[in-house]
């Protein structure tokens, strides 16, 4: 079985990152054979800063491995290093509607936020799809915001071997029961975010345990005091029991039935505690790992070479099947 997913190198990773990604590569890798990609191109699709680009590369890379990617197992690579992702993109792009890139939620949300919209921004659903396909991917584990995204994925394939013949797997998603999409904590209607929402109500992975405890000593909740699950009615108690869930791994019930009658308070201590718990091993290989440049450098070329093996008989045989010439 084939796997694949990609994270972008943007900013410092928070908890919703945790609980949509890391956690789900490192049980995902178990089931066959994983590639995890750092998409840097997708990082240039908004204004970015080169020295924040470069420097997040080797961070995302660092915690990649932390949270229990193993490179004997898996293969972890930058995009940027395998040209075959941006050629895939161009050949399918000849496959994908305009329209459907203009429904993107992702795309309309950018759009209302950014002063310059960049063509890369609407056509960045193009090269999603072209670097999950490239490996034949039978599992995609993301999460719940990227499900539309995997939709076009599957389209995309769909018409292309239609057109051109049985050439791709269509990939399934893979996503978590629960905490697949974590809420900001202070605005729990806004999917927790680097770049958007308030930077209180967001929890980084490498966040100080006094921050994870006062940030999550302030977060919303709803009026009353039951911890109860019910997203439409108690969205901000309903996110801190998903966040519960990550982190315990118990279930919702099981977590109501712990907290029946305790109100907010205590609840929040706990999931405080319990965050900082989860993340201090986290932590302290991610700090070991990111003080070795060189050694992430010589992890990701070799995960590179093995990217670029792997990648280039689909890109080969969608060049021959689409009637191009090869050299």
């Amino acid at each position: 079985m084939r796997i694949f997913s990609g994270i972008q190198p943007s900013g410092d990773p928070h908890i919703g990152n945790f609980s949509g990604g890391f956690r789900q590569y490192a049980q995902t890798q178990e089931r066959g054979e994983g590639f995890f990609c750092i998409v840097d191109l997708h990082a240039i699709t908004i204004t970015h800063d080169p020295a924040a680009l470069r420097d997040g590369t080797l961070d995302i890379a660092a915690m990649l491995f932390a949270t229990g990617l193993d490179p004997g197992r898996s293969t972890v690579f930058v995009q940027s290093h395998v040209t075959a992702h941006a050629e895939a993109a161009w050949l399918l792009s000849s496959v994908t509607g305009h329209g459907q890139l203009g429904r993107m939620t992702q795309f309309k949300e950018r759009v209302a936020e950014e002063e310059f919209v960049s063509a890369a921004l609407f056509t960045y659903p193009v090269l999603m799809a072209g670097d999950i396909l490239l490996y034949r991917t039978d599992i995609v584990p993301i999460g719940e915001d990227q499900r539309q995204h995997l939709e076009l994925t599957r389209d995309i394939a769909q018409r292309f071997n239609t057109r051109y013949g049985e050439t791709f797997v269509i990939p399934e998603g893979v996503f978590p029961e629960t905490g697949g999409r974590v809420m900001n904590l202070q605005e729990p209607t806004l999917k927790m975010s680097k770049s958007r929402g308030a930077e209180s109500g967001t929890v980084l992975m490498l966040d100080s345990p006094d921050t994870i405890r006062k940030k999550l000593k302030t977060a919303v909740t709803d009026s009353g005091s039951e911890v109860r699950y019910d997203p439409d009615e108690k969205p901000g108690i309903s996110n801190l029991i998903e966040l519960m869930t990550v982190v315990t791994g118990k279930s919702i019930q099981e977590i109501e039935a712990t907290y029946e009658g305790t109100g907010y308070g205590r609840f929040k201590e706990d999931i405080a505690e319990g965050i900082i718990e989860l993340l201090e091993p986290i932590k302290a290989r991610y700090n070991e790992l990111r003080a070795d440049a060189a050694e992430l450098d010589r992890l990701l070329a070799l995960g590179a070479e093995k990217a670029r093996e792997a990648s280039a008989p689909t890109l080969a045989r969608m060049y021959e099947r689409m009637g191009f010439t090869r050299p």
